[in-house]
């Protein structure tokens, strides 16, 4: 959100005829403006000036956007018992704070409630409420409580698939379809009780419906010898867009598929990595970059890291599961993007969709007809690469350290 408000900011390009304006950043006086507040025409150098130079202008952007957003959003069933269970959870955790500390201040936790009694008990009775059924006060607050992150705390953390024993006993048949194994009564009774899923179905995305042809009726020509880099590439933009939705891109098929996109070389901007390094190397790049930093920046990526390796020592059927349901999402973003009507630069991410939906397809099916042992190997690789990368960091770490000891060390001014 942040990167988006910086970068659709247009700086001035200089001509010949039109020399650049040196104009001085009307927010810290120390820099020349590149940019101009599209609402109030102020003069900023920078992100950190942007989101200074006005809290009312760019609250109001940021609430125009999440508005806009929100209606785009089709609310069905599901999507209202997500909320309605996180504004419960809300209330009661606010309910329990507020009794711990009765004793100390009862006035001032009555004014910090969030929600009043009246809409508290329409959520609770299940009945639907709006952005606009808010009283001018609970949007103030509500609005305080998402730029916080203080609603993001309510949502329950999403366990991976893979990470899930159920992960480890995937059967694909010859084709690299899904076999299908009925279970009696009990023992799928227990396997629900086991994974906390109740009565929704697998958390394991399903395998291809119809059987993979060989690779050699998709080309004539011999595959890539860099495939299995590639491979390593689109495991980690997955994992990212999955962890970045919560597990649920169901939700914006759109926004996860341009996210894989975003994070991918190989997919979006039809990268060919020869090496693993320079795969991870991307990756790691474009998840510490400010668009994506608030995720947890370095540390998070190599978490995602740890999931590629975790997933490659599945096997070949979950990164066939995997990469279907890549697939799916790829193809489910392309149809959500004819049905809207209006949206910039719709063709070029269309044609880049189109494009990582055929690779996607094609890596699965060379995927299929790879030997078990490759998977190990590969794993090798990117566990040696991450461990360089990590002792590299830790040197390069060292080195600053000592830089500063002897910093503090010598007279910088000599006294004459």
């Amino acid at each position: 959100m942040e990167d988006t408000i910086l970068t659709s900011e247009k700086p001035s390009n200089p001509s010949p005829l039109d020399p650049p304006s040196r104009f001085i950043c009307h927010v810290c006086q120390k820099q020349f403006s590149q940019y101009t507040c599209p609402r109030c025409n102020s003069r900023y150098c920078s992100l950190h000036c942007y989101k200074s130079h006005s809290e009312r202008c760019t609250e109001s952007f940021m609430r125009e956007n999440v508005m806009e957003e929100m209606k785009l959003m089709q609310s069905d069933e599901q999507t209202k018992r997500k909320m309605l269970d996180i504004l419960k959870r809300f209330h009661s955790e606010e309910q329990e704070g507020m009794d711990d500390s009765m004793d100390d201040d009862d006035d001032d936790h009555e004014d910090d409630s969030v929600l009043s009694e009246e809409t508290v008990q329409k959520v609770l009775s299940g009945g639907p409420i709006n952005y606009d059924d808010l009283s001018a006060e609970e949007k103030k607050r509500f609005q305080r409580a998402v730029a916080s992150g203080e609603l993001s705390k309510l949502i329950e953390a999403w366990d991976p698939w893979w990470l899930k024993s159920s992960s480890r006993t995937i059967s694909l048949s010859k084709e690299g379809t899904r076999l299908i194994h009925p279970l009696a009564k009990e023992e799928a009774l227990s396997s629900r009780q086991d994974d906390g899923a109740g009565d929704q179905p697998s958390e394991i995305p399903p395998g291809p419906d119809a059987p993979l042809p060989p690779v050699r009726k998709l080309i004539s020509r011999e595959p890539s010898p860099f495939l299995a880099v590639h491979l390593v590439d689109i495991i980690y933009s997955y994992c990212f867009t999955l962890r970045l939705y919560n597990g649920d891109w169901q939700s914006d098929a759109i926004g996860s598929a341009t996210v894989v996109l975003n994070v991918s070389s190989v997919l979006g901007q039809a990268g060919q990595p020869e090496t693993v390094l320079e795969a991870l190397s991307y990756c790691l790049e474009r998840t510490c970059s400010p668009e994506y930093r608030n995720m947890g920046g370095l540390q998070f990526g190599l978490g995602l890291v740890e999931d590629v390796l975790h997933i490659l020592s599945l096997g070949g059927p979950a990164l066939i599961c995997l990469l279907c349901d890549l697939h799916r999402m790829v193809q489910a973003g392309e149809e959500e993007l004819k049905a809207e009507k209006k949206r910039k630069s719709k063709t070029e991410i269309k044609s880049k969709l189109k494009l990582a939906e055929k690779k996607v397809y094609f890596i699965m099916c060379w995927v299929h007809e790879q030997p078990g042992e490759a998977w190990s190997s590969l794993a090798a690789i990117v566990r040696a690469e991450k461990s360089s990368a990590l002792d590299c960091r830790a040197g390069k770490n060292l080195q600053i350290a000592e830089l500063k000891t002897e910093s503090k060390g010598k007279v910088l001014v000599e006294e004459l």
